[in-house]
């Protein structure tokens, strides 16, 4: 059975006639109609299509673009059809993975898709570290100075204000006051372990 597939991007003037004239001359039936944005990850209908095929099911769309924006979210929805036994067939740009070159295709998309990956982690890796040898923070800010931090142990030493007191009075979590207690009072065992 071939299903069909017909989104239009939310908002927009497009019109799904020439959609659907293509894929019912092509031998969809059903056709799941969709206004949803391709770049959004909930598309109902998509997933309701998706869920209706069956082993030897073909998934049809009019044009490439239309099943998705992004080559990982292609290959996400490409694994999930064929992860339920069927194929998929592009009407436009005539890309069928139930013939041998389809399936060739999807197979060099996704070596390329995993390429990219691999680049974006190996800069992404190359960057940390030249950021940590520039002597540069990386995370978030922390969310006190040493003098606040100072100032806070300071006020529970002399018994002026409880961790949510504190907390409340830095304006941080009560956890994070702890956590510099904690770390003050580690400081302090540390040299006794010494000796």
């Amino acid at each position: 059975m071939e299903i069909g597939y017909a989104p239009v991007s939310r908002g927009d003037t497009q019109d799904l006639a020439p959609q659907l004239r293509a894929l019912t001359d092509a031998g969809c039936d059903p056709i799941y109609r969709e206004e949803a944005s391709g770049g959004h990850a909930d598309r109902r209908e998509l997933a309701r299509a998706i869920g209706a095929l069956t082993p030897g099911d073909v998934l049809v769309v009019w044009k490439l673009d239309r099943l998705s924006r992004s080559l990982r979210d292609l290959l996400f929805t490409l694994e999930a059809i064929t992860a339920a036994g069927a194929g998929f067939r592009s009407l436009t740009e005539a890309i069928d993975t139930t013939t041998a070159p389809g399936r060739l295709m999807t197979q060099m998309l996704g070596a390329f898709a995993e390429f990219e990956r691999a680049m974006i982690r190996e800069r992404t890796m190359s960057g940390l570290a030249h950021a940590r040898s520039a002597g540069r923070h990386l995370g978030r800010r922390p969310s006190l100075t040493g003098q606040q931090r100072a100032e806070i142990i300071a006020r529970a030493e002399a018994g002026q204000g409880s961790p949510a007191q504190l907390a409340s009075l830095f304006r941080v979590s009560r956890s994070t006051v702890q956590r510099v207690l904690r770390a003050h009072r580690e400081r302090l065992i540390e040299p006794s372990k010494k000796a």
